[in-house]
């Protein structure tokens, strides 16, 4: 299993409809939003086998704009190999 990092950017109007769907699907509560300041976006971190299966917990009203990023930890010598200094 890997972890990824969801974004869902989504207009003012879709807020209560995505909110909806997240919550019927379970994942409400793995999400963190930026709409009260008018960021109309919400992340979440989750655990997943692929990239593929983390996109299918965003509402498909927005999938599309989703973007999902594996998220790694790394230690000095790793982050060299892909960063060199």
């Amino acid at each position: 299993m890997g972890k990824y990092m969801i974004e869902t950017p989504h207009a003012a109007v879709d807020c209560r409809l995505i909110i909806n769907q997240l919550h019927s699907q379970g994942y409400l509560y793995n999400f963190e939003w930026g709409c009260a300041d008018g960021v109309h976006c919400g992340w979440a971190i989750v655990e997943a086998e692929s990239e593929e299966q983390a996109r299918m917990i965003v509402p498909s009203i927005v999938r599309k704009d989703a973007r999902v990023v594996r998220l790694l930890k790394f230690d000095v010598d790793e982050a060299g190999e892909i960063h060199p200094f």
